[in-house]
């Protein structure tokens, strides 16, 4: 571990050939998804935080697009096919190096239990299981899909105010 010339933080370099192995945040994409007057959730399945409700969101695949990674995600985690509708917010997580991309989208298919997912449900708003959300962004999605499920355009959220302390 150095700082390489001309940088401003350590990274691993190979004393050999002077690779420089920059390590980058990792993207995430999802989708608040719902049908009629309910939201899509699924019980996780695998690590971390197994047991618990999430939106379908997932990583990205090199070559992928965020919104083909958004419906991959949802057909793996609910065997769904979803309708992006557009972006619901961005959010910065640099405490695990991970930036969110999370969608409005509508639900056109049935849904079944994935290989990730232990269970899925469609859960009207009073339903919601909100003491067993897997993250805080989960919490935040929805709140923003909240204050926008009315609007037919928005500028995307980020993360809401006050909550560096979740993400740092």
């Amino acid at each position: 571990m150095r700082v390489p010339k001309g940088d401003d933080r350590s990274r691993r370099v190979c004393d050999t050939c002077g690779f420089i192995d920059y390590v980058n945040p990792r993207i995430v994409a999802g989708s608040v998804v719902t049908r009629d007057d309910r939201v899509l959730l699924c019980k996780r399945a695998i690590e971390p935080r197994k047991g618990f409700w999430t939106l379908p969101a997932g990583f990205m695949e090199q070559s992928e697009t965020v919104e083909d990674a958004a419906r991959r995600e949802a057909q793996e985690e609910a065997c769904a096919d979803i309708r992006l509708d557009q972006i619901l917010a961005i959010y910065s997580v640099p405490r695990i190096s991970q930036v969110q991309v999370m969608f409005r989208a509508r639900l056109a298919s049935s849904i079944a239990a994935g290989p990730e997912s232990e269970e899925v449900g469609l859960f009207h708003w009073k339903d919601i299981p909100w003491s067993e959300l897997a993250f805080p962004t989960v919490v935040w999605a929805l709140t923003h899909y909240a204050q926008t499920r009315f609007l037919s355009g928005f500028p995307p959220f980020t993360n809401p105010p006050g909550t560096e302390r979740l993400t740092r």
